[in-house]
């Protein structure tokens, strides 16, 4: 197996795990800011334990000013994980996890607005695309707006967490000489102190077998997942990076159907290409210079989580 293959295989597996990130959420039963507490305290075990025995904490490559940035990354990460898994309730897996798929545009808008990286006009067109086809797929009618509800709630978390996403993209791209499972050990680590305010314990007790998706989520949509991709990373061009992240929003819609039985709208679905297209130009709408492949978690997705989430985008 040569190792494009190999990276191939690595990194679908990797979307694929993504995509039933949703289910495992929703069935751990708990509050989103207990999941996302348990997955950086068990993500954080899988991952401490892997750069353990891979003997990476020695010279780990960490300056105080890169140290800062990966935990300012996992503020933005770990908060990012809270609105997306509130978006799976108020939404739906399918709708939350197409509009989340936004992030590479808010890195592009972000981008330029905050660090003056060019902005092209063809780039601009292609966002526009995008959010044309965000409308279609939200499903927001405007009876939404003056109604109130749960579900224009939903889209609006997914979007937020789309751009806390696109910000720790940003931060995370100013690190260099350090290894990504480290980085994103720093940023599941941050995450323990920063929700254990929020974290309701009490509604744990007695959560019996539900444990077993919480532990699912840190061990394998955290440890498993992130292996995978930095591995495949080192194998891969850009190109098929960024067409083999659309792995995670499919096997995400699948999932939501075959489990719930939650399927897009025919109109909703016109806007899945739309934004799938526009993504792919502006990813790879890039200098030959910059196109290796990434190496640091803030081309990760939760992903998210990568997310996420994953760019691939991790949830």
């Amino acid at each position: 197996m040569t190792p494009e293959l190999k990276g191939t295989a690595q990194l679908t597996t990797a979307m694929m795990l993504s995509g039933t990130l949703g289910v495992f959420v929703v069935e751990s039963g708990a509050p989103p800011f207990d999941v996302v507490f348990f997955r950086v305290l068990f993500g954080a075990l899988a991952l401490g334990g892997y750069v353990t025995a891979r003997g990476w904490l020695r010279d780990h490559g960490f300056t105080r000013r890169t140290l800062g940035l990966a935990v300012l990354g996992g503020v933005f990460i770990v908060f990012n994980w809270v609105l997306l898994f509130q978006s799976y309730a108020n939404t739906s897996i399918s709708v939350a996890t197409v509009v989340y798929h936004t992030q590479p545009f808010y890195v592009v808008l972000l981008g330029a607005l905050l660090f003056r990286e060019r902005l092209t006009a063809a780039k601009a067109g292609w966002i526009a695309v995008a959010f044309a086809g965000l409308v279609l797929v939200s499903g927001v009618t405007p009876g939404d707006f003056t109604g109130g509800g749960s579900y224009l709630l939903g889209v609006g978390q997914a979007l937020l967490a789309a751009l806390l996403y696109g910000l720790s993209t940003l931060v995370t791209k100013r690190i260099s000489g350090v290894r990504p499972h480290l980085i994103a050990l720093v940023q599941v680590l941050v995450g323990i102190p920063l929700l254990l305010p929020f974290a309701d314990f009490g509604a744990m007790r007695g959560a019996g077998w539900h444990w077993g998706w919480l532990v699912g989520l840190g061990l394998i949509h955290t440890g498993v997942m992130y292996v995978l991709m930095y591995a495949a990373y080192a194998k891969l061009p850009t190109a098929k990076i960024a067409v083999l992240a659309f792995v995670y929003p499919a096997v995400a819609m699948l999932t939501d159907w075959l489990v719930y039985g939650h399927h897009i709208g025919l109109v909703q679905a016109l806007g899945v290409p739309l934004i799938v297209t526009a993504s792919l130009k502006v990813t790879l709408a890039r200098p030959r210079a910059a196109a290796p492949a990434p190496r640091t978690v803030a081309h990760a997705p939760e992903a998210a989580s990568r997310p996420a989430t994953p760019t691939a985008c991790e949830a």
